[in-house]
């Protein structure tokens, strides 16, 4: 099935639950907002392009669960909504995106019910062009692979951070649909393994070599020879910095000290011109995500802690940037890229 989804018959959203993979795979429903915006904190959803989806759906389910009586009181709840599920997650542009995208579909409808059909219907069609966009980004990328490369992830950006095929892991995914001979190297993603618990068992499910390798190695296999490209997604990319899980600034010094291409892969949706890094709200994540690893304590429990979920990688340290629209260089020039 789709990472997330909408199921017609309940009026509610299906999705897999990310927290529990690889152990188990375990598609949840989400039938009131409160449960969408709890499985979004957790991250039992996560990745740019499925928080989109996210976002949309959640429009579509406050509309199905309002109770009111005329267009303005609807549109009131909507707005309500709208703001719950975009304070979630503040630093991930995606899922603003689809909120503020499904609530502009409802300009188009002229009744209380045709509210909802609307925003129900650009909430799929959002979870659809995710899967097309990805599609086409993942073609246009696959031409930077060379048959025979080793490349270098970190997090998730694959299947499970969109609606399917994936950003960063879209490109890999396109580029041995082709026929090449692509290994992986897979970076843990400290604090919630996202990349040793859900990149290498996607990778693993597609039959793509993969090895994984603890956060802290990058620099090591770098200097081996071991990497041949870097490809990573983004949360949000601006005019002067992407955004991406902790860490992936770290990587992208190592790979121009190794003169290793780095590269970032992500939609249109996922660019926001209208900021810079110094304006960007970071989110900060829960301290006891570095103190214990599930029930297990690994720190003392009242240590001090840092935990931001995502870091900024000045565009000077890019290689190349993949969108859906085809593959841009330096100068990253934001109106060229949107145009």
């Amino acid at each position: 099935m789709r990472t997330i989804d909408w199921n017609n018959d309940s009026n509610s959203i299906v999705m897999i639950d990310q927290t529990l993979l690889p152990m188990e795979y375990k598609v949840i429903e989400c039938k009131t907002l409160a449960s969408l915006c709890e499985a979004i904190k957790s991250l039992r959803v996560r990745g740019a392009p499925a928080l989109g989806a996210a976002g949309a759906y959640g429009i579509a389910l406050a509309a199905t669960l309002s109770s009111a009586n005329d267009m303005d009181a609807l549109i009131r709840d909507l707005n309500v909504a709208a703001k719950t599920i975009i304070a979630t997650r503040p630093t991930a542009v995606n899922l603003a995106w689809g909120v503020e995208k499904t609530m502009s579909a409802i300009s188009d409808a002229y009744d209380l019910n045709g509210i909802k059909d609307v925003v129900l219907a650009e909430a799929k069609n959002i979870a659809d062009e995710d899967v097309a966009t990805n599609k086409k980004l993942g073609k246009h990328g696959a031409k930077l692979l060379e048959d025979g490369d080793t490349v270098m992830t970190h997090c998730n950006a694959g299947k499970m951070a969109c609606v399917d095929w994936g950003t960063a892991l879209g490109v890999i995914r396109s580029a041995v649909e082709a026929g090449k001979d692509i290994k992986v190297i897979a970076c843990e993603t400290r604090p919630l393994n996202q990349g040793g618990r859900i990149t290498t068992w996607e990778l693993m499910q597609d039959n793509i070599d993969v090895t994984l390798i603890s956060d802290s190695m990058s620099g090591h296999v770098m200097s081996k020879g071991m990497v041949d490209k870097v490809i990573v997604g983004a949360d949000r990319i601006t005019g002067d910095a992407v955004f991406n899980k902790i860490g992936t600034y770290t990587h992208s010094v190592l790979a121009r000290e190794h003169e290793v291409p780095f590269f970032v892969a992500a939609p249109i949706s996922t660019f926001d011109p209208n900021n810079w890094e110094d304006t960007v709200t970071i989110e900060q994540r829960d301290p006891n995500e570095l103190r214990f690893f599930k029930d297990v304590q690994i720190a003392p429990a009242d240590v001090k802690v840092y935990n931001p979920a995502f870091d900024a990688t000045p565009m000077e340290n890019v290689t190349a940037v993949v969108t859906e629209r085809g593959v841009f260089y330096p100068p990253f020039l934001l109106d060229e890229i949107l145009a």
